[in-house]
């Protein structure tokens, strides 16, 4: 697909005439970039000057099957709207294909969240035999364990593990470093797949430090870890509709149920705004019934 060159155009009008930070820079590199999967996974190598709004649709199709959830999508679709009309400004194609395009309509409404049973059943519905097995049980394990976004799983290095005191560092967003506690459990995994699985990999130069690879010894991307959740909700005949984000969301939502502090959650979770993690505090009827019927006098 020969969209480099107008990629990288879009890359310096962005940073020279629009003044955008780096990490702003990157989030529409990475919308463009959804598009070039979904075109590769459905082996099409279109023109940018040949995409129609049909092709659009059927993208937005694909996110939301992957159980992308609608504010990821509108991001997406913002970036996208951003990157073609730097096409037309730059006289590159004539026909706009975002032009009718909208963005989801945002709800408040709070995604499913798993309880551990269905947890336990994702990671069982995983063939350990498969090479990629072991790495994508720890990826189950740290997402659930300590409650990271899709970025920083894909971003965890190995420098940044420290087994010892069971901690690990995680670069957040606008780059804020934060310490996050993580299980044996996912420990336990992350040694079996670094010592057992990733080291037999042939890595590629600049991904050496990365945790999770793909099979051509690259960093994971985002989209990789949607699929997986996807196909294994799917494996499970799961009826939520869930994504790696479901699981950001049932580690906050459990510990808070557990009675955990919420400037501890909003503490590992990387919140710079405790408003921000109270979100988190939604509690299902089914609890709340029964903090009812065990504690209340007239229960």
């Amino acid at each position: 697909m020969l969209w480099q060159t107008y990629i990288k155009g879009f890359n310096d009008y962005l940073k020279l005439e629009r003044s955008l930070s780096v990490n702003s820079v990157n989030a529409y590199l990475n919308d463009v970039d959804k598009l070039r999967q979904y075109f590769e996974s459905v082996n099409k190598e279109p023109k940018l000057a040949d995409i129609k709004v049909a092709d659009i649709k059927l993208f937005i199709s694909w996110l939301n099957e992957l159980g992308m959830l609608a504010t990821t999508q509108a991001r997406v679709i913002s970036g996208l709207k951003a990157f073609f009309s730097y096409l037309i400004q730059e006289e590159i194609i004539e026909t706009d294909p975002m032009a009718l395009i909208e963005a989801p309509k945002l709800s408040r409404k709070l995604p499913d969240i798993l309880n551990i049973h269905e947890i336990n059943q994702l990671i069982d519905a995983i063939d350990a035999s498969k090479p990629e097995g072991m790495r994508n049980k720890a990826i189950i394990e740290v997402l659930y364990g300590c409650g990271l976004r899709v970025s920083e799983l894909t971003d965890l290095k190995i420098s940044n593990l420290y087994p010892q005191i069971e901690f690990i560092k995680v670069i957040g967003k606008g780059n804020k470093e934060r310490l996050v506690p993580i299980g044996s459990v996912a420990l336990k995994l992350i040694d079996i797949y670094l010592k057992q699985v990733r080291v037999h990999q042939t890595i590629k130069k600049g991904n050496d430090d990365f945790v999770f690879l793909n099979r051509f010894g690259a960093k994971l991307s985002r989209i990789t870890i949607f699929t997986l959740i996807k196909g294994l909700a799917d494996a499970i005949g799961l009826k939520k509709t869930i994504s790696p984000h479901t699981l950001r969301h049932s580690f906050a939502t459990h510990l808070i149920e557990g009675g955990a502090d919420l400037r501890a959650v909003q503490e590992m979770l990387g919140h710079s705004s405790i408003t921000t993690t109270e979100i988190y505090t939604h509690i299902d009827r089914d609890y709340l019934k029964e903090v009812i019927t065990q504690y209340h006098p007239r229960s």
